[in-house]
């Protein structure tokens, strides 16, 4: 799980985005927010803030003061709230938290309510996010994320829900986005006043058979101090075992096996029908911009992220609205990246279940007046574009191809991109090979692609500025040796074990040579414990994943790049903007960059298909690494200042960020020119009489994907298998081989399931794996690794 930074509180500035008055004329709000306020001038502002900065503004605020006695708190609270009409404050005398959120309650307009405390914080997509939960599972009767806690204690909240587990401990923060209805019959009771009174409402709810739905992220952020009632109710054992008492006997009326509904990528998708949503009330924003709606697989490290962060980081935001929704459910390490830059930021799995995808989609579009949908590597995102293009023809629909990939998919994006080319009216492509593919092999017209290049920073990537000594120290990389960078992920298409036999083949003419291998990757561990065994302790330097990859290139000599499948690499930007000279292999757009002068081309031998997880390499290939390493070595310790500046002349001619920057704000700026608009609007009349086959496309291909959860649950149960096999004591290294030596009849089935081509094989390898010892044992696997 990646590390959480605490560092991004929400509410630190007041973003006002947008005009309250018009959110106010587009009816009765939809969530209700109760705060009970008592003398909290001290942390209310960034709660404030945290509250405004919401990216759905249509909720109200009731603040309720609760007989506060400081009269500087008082007037502090007055005077904020009146700086939005949303906010109502209600006085009463001091009757506890309970009683003024109840009043609060009892007062509000919407039928969801939220209750939130005058010294916590919210990410400003929770109440977003909440609302989706509940409009999407009717069987819900509250909606929670994850949380924090921070300021004086810092941890992490993320528990698995169950009614048992309720029972013996609160797994649940107070905050939740609760149905009003909940409230009716006097459920949240005042008597619980302020202690542990969000355990026994859970338990009430419980008993009733109600079920939540969790929202798998971090959204609430929950300030520990060594005052609150928390703390005040451990210091005190009697109040904590009269407490204690309440929850006991209302946990005998909850009964077991209740779990939270959680967004799932296969429930409801098999043949399901394609809904889509109509949403009637509009984003206010201030000022009017080019609203461009990015669909992206993840936000992870990665060339590929690094191109869509730059994008949207460099983008002029005076003329550019702009939101980015993931499609696949992964980690997203590099979410920070992208929040940091903009607000819109939603990764659908983490809260929407698959069918509720379209949905959302639509509600985006209608909601901020897209403009723009920018599909960059999501092959459920190509699904829809038909879709989008009939019931918004004023969208302009483009998308990004960066590589092509013959071993996944049967082509990869390239080649769905040009399936759907006559929907797409612009796609850009990061670089010439892969363009000739898309023209010649898929028969996307010409005169719809754009060449554009990742880019990379000159400035950024500027010698002079970056120092590089605490990671020489941090990972012992001596100065005076012959340095060769291998910088990526640690995965097959990268061909890691190749670089190591590379490197030990180098050692042997050249013993002071050192490789650095920097990046992270599934094959990081065994990578490493293979470099012992192949005594390269000395002359192989693992790194893991960094945050910083620059000083590694400021200590290199030269950039080895040995994929097995490449669009033109970032590495290959950032190593030649850096003056480093590459070896190459001679894959996808490589040719632009790397010559003679800038460094040499290597035949790949192996074959994209047949040998993606293969770890044999052919011998004349890797000695041609060898021969091109030796020899650079040799040329750059007498030629050093000449390489450097051709290196960087290269990347300045067309390859930067700026070039790319430039290129897409024109681009952009013509596609939502009057004459494009009318063009669009025609093109989608003709298509209007495919709809209904449009919507069968993306149900089957829903109902494919839903199979492919599946399938990559016992492939990842394999492969864990294969890593405990490297770590297992002797003992049970057998048990292991045993187990992978019965699996060997089911290899070449798993290989075709993981390139998703025939539904029936899909079907025959579920049966296959439901008679069979092993798939008995993969499963328990899967469970293990998903838990």
């Amino acid at each position: 799980m990646k590390k959480f930074d605490f560092t991004c509180e929400p509410g630190v500035i007041l973003k006002e985005k947008y005009d309250v008055q018009a959110v106010l004329h587009e009816g009765k709000p939809l969530i209700s927010i109760i705060t009970a306020y008592y003398n909290a001038k001290q942390y209310f502002e960034q709660t404030f803030n945290s509250v405004l900065n919401q990216t759905f503004p249509w909720f109200e605020w009731i603040i309720v003061n609760d007989g506060s006695t400081k009269q500087e708190d008082v007037a502090f609270l007055k005077k904020i709230a009146e700086k939005d009409d949303r906010i109502k404050v209600l006085d009463q005398k001091n009757a506890g938290a309970v009683n003024a959120r109840n009043n609060g309650i009892n007062q509000c307009q919407s039928d969801i309510v939220i209750i939130l405390d005058a010294d916590d914080l919210i990410d400003c997509r929770y109440l977003e996010m909440v609302y989706w939960g509940l409009l999407c599972n009717e069987e819900a009767k509250w909606a929670y994320t994850d949380s924090v806690g921070f300021h004086q204690m810092e941890y992490s909240w993320q528990k698995e829900f169950s009614s048992e587990n309720m029972k013996e401990e609160n797994i649940l923060s107070y905050i939740a986005a609760i149905r009003k209805e909940v409230f009716a019959d006097g459920t949240y009771d005042d008597t619980t006043k302020n202690n542990w009174e969000d355990w026994q409402l859970w338990l009430k709810l419980l008993a009733k058979g109600y079920q939540p739905f969790h929202i798998k992220k971090r959204m609430f952020w929950y300030r520990r101090l060594d005052t609150g009632m928390l703390s005040k109710i451990e210091e005190d054992p009697e109040l904590k075992n009269s407490l204690q008492k309440k929850i006991n006997k209302l946990a005998q009326d909850v009964p077991d096996g209740i779990r939270a509904v959680c967004p799932d990528n296969r429930k409801g998708l098999e043949f399901a029908q394609v809904n889509t949503y109509n949403w009637n009330r509009k984003l206010p924003y201030k000022k009017k911009k080019i609203n461009v709606l990015f669909l992206l697989p993840h936000m992870e490290c990665g060339g590929a992220d690094k191109f869509n962060v730059d994008i949207i980081r460099n983008l002029e935001k005076d003329k550019y609205e702009l939101g980015v929704v993931t499609t696949v459910d992964d980690e997203n390490e590099w979410e920070s990246k992208f929040t940091g830059e903009i607000e819109d930021v939603f990764e659908m799995p983490r809260f929407l279940h698959k069918k509720d995808w379209i949905s959302f989609i639509y509600y985006y579009i209608q909601s901020r007046q897209v403009d723009i949908v920018f599909n960059i590597s999501s092959y459920w995102g190509y699904y829809i574009l038909p879709l989008l293009k009939i019931d918004f023809p004023h969208i302009a629909i483009i998308d990004c191809v960066h590589a092509e990939g013959n071993y996944w998919r049967n082509g990869g994006y390239p080649r769905v991109s040009g399936k759907f080319s006559n929907i797409i009216e612009k796609t850009f492509v990061s670089n010439d090979y892969t363009r000739n593919i898309l023209v010649k092999k898929y028969g996307t017209n010409y005169e719809k692609t754009k060449l554009i290049y990742t880019g990379v920073d000159e400035e950024e990537f500027c010698e002079k500025t970056i120092d590089c000594r605490k990671e020489r120290e941090k990972y012992c990389i001596s100065s005076d040796r012959p340095t060769v960078l291998y910088l990526c992920r640690m995965c097959p298409e990268k061909r890691p074990f190749m670089m190591l036999e590379i490197a030990e083949k180098v050692a042997h003419r050249r013993p002071d040579i050192q490789f650095l291998a920097v990046g992270g990757g599934e094959y990081l561990e065994e990578l490493k414990q293979k470099s012992d065994e192949m005594g390269l302790q000395n002359n192989v330097i693992f790194t893991g994943r960094v945050e910083d990859t620059k000083p590694f290139y400021k200590m290199s000599d030269l950039f080895l790049l040995c994929s097995l499948k490449e669009g033109l690499s970032v590495t290959t930007l950032e190593a030649m903007i850096m003056g480093l000279p590459l070896i190459s292999a001679d894959v996808g757009s490589q040719y632009e960059l790397v010559s003679e002068e800038t460094g040499k081309l290597i035949r790949c031998r192996a074959d994209e298909q047949e040998d993606f997880y293969s770890r044999q390499n052919d011998p004349e290939e890797v000695e041609e690494y060898v021969e091109a390493i030796c020899q650079w070595i040799n040329n750059i310790e007498t030629d050093r200042d000449k390489v450097k500046a051709i290196c960087k002349e290269k990347i300045k001619n067309g390859f930067t960020l700026k070039d790319l920057i430039r290129t897409l704000d024109g681009e952009f700026t013509e596609l939502v020119s009057t004459a494009s608009i009318a063009k669009r609007k025609i093109e989608a009349e003709a298509l209007l009489s495919y709809k209904s086959i449009f919507e069968e496309l993306l149900m089957l291909y829903n109902s494919f994907e839903s199979k492919e959860v599946e399938t990559n649950e016992i492939w990842q149960a394999k492969e864990w298998l294969y890593q405990q096999l490297y770590g297992a004591a002797d003992s049970e290294k057998q048990r292991i081989v045993d187990i992978l030596a019965e699996n060997e009849r089911l290899e070449a089935e798993l290989k075709k399931i993981h390139s998703l081509r025939s539904w029936k094989l899909i079907t025959r390898y579920h049966r296959m794996m439901n008679e069979t010892k092993i798939g008995k044992i993969l499963n328990e696997l899967r469970k293990r690794i998903l838990k």
